[in-house]
């Protein structure tokens, strides 16, 4: 799995010089900032609500009044710890929500990048279907839920482990990495249903080349430690680096058929 990780993360700087070689920006910088618009609204909105929520807990639990009372600094510290990660884990999980919101209304476009990708590569092109892009939509919104229903139930879990003290702070890095997991996944679909792999098809491939998904979504995340421009290039290069990174892979099956 670390070499196909690690495959990955290089298919990021190929994305970059594929995407300058062939002038493909305006499929970058467009969804881009329409990403970036609706990510940075949205995570202003959640960061408040879920500091109050935090708070609300621990005022209608009593675990503030019994912090007040103990006056124990390490309790304190523990607590405030824990309050930090749960703070964490729930901006994940509104990053999640956004995440697929996001692919639900940007798949058509993002469909069309890997296509583009890929046809560029073999020298082909594939020809302009609106039918293909509403197949395309309903195949990202179908796979779009049924990855966030999972991932939900992966983060509620993540949620109650984080009640655990100490214990309860390794929580955001498994958290991560099951969100790197599933938005790879989603890049790397693409990929399949345009070669007429079933979802069942896809599930199965990717299950068995997960450092491929884990890899493409850590830099995806990685890009947003850059404030604005990594928010841009983020959605759209993670698509592109998706499409060379399976690329291989469709040729050695290839290969190994004939």
């Amino acid at each position: 799995m670390l070499k196909e990780i690690i495959i990955a993360l290089r298919a990021y700087r190929e994305a970059h010089l594929f995407i300058k070689a062939n002038k493909l920006w305006k499929w970058i910088i467009i969804p881009g900032i329409i990403y970036t618009i609706l990510f940075l609204l949205g995570a202003i909105y959640f960061s408040d609500t879920s500091s109050d929520a935090i708070s609300w807990i621990a005022l209608k639990t009593g675990l503030k009044g019994w912090l007040d009372r103990t006056d124990s600094g390490l309790l304190g510290f523990i607590f405030t710890m824990g309050g930090l990660i749960l703070w964490l884990i729930l901006m994940l999980f509104y990053f999640s929500l956004f995440k697929y919101l996001f692919l639900i209304i940007g798949s058509p476009v993002f469909s069309y990048l890997s296509e583009k990708t890929e046809a560029i590569i073999e020298g082909k092109d594939f020809p302009f279907s609106f039918y293909k892009i509403i197949h395309d939509a309903i195949r990202g919104v179908k796979l779009a839920a049924r990855n966030s229903l999972w991932q939900t139930v992966y983060l509620i879990s993540i949620i109650l482990l984080n009640l655990i003290p100490v214990v309860g702070w390794l929580t955001p890095v498994l958290a991560i990495l099951i969100e790197c997991y599933y938005y790879g996944f989603s890049m790397i679909d693409y990929t399949m249903e345009r070669h007429n792999k079933t979802s069942a098809q896809s599930i199965d491939f990717i299950s068995t080349h997960k450092g491929l998904a884990i890899g493409n979504g850590l830099v995806f995340y990685l890009m947003h430690l850059v404030p604005i421009i990594g928010w841009i290039f983020a959605p759209s290069y993670a698509v592109v680096a998706a499409t060379l990174s399976v690329y291989p892979l469709k040729e050695q099956h290839t290969a190994n058929n004939e």
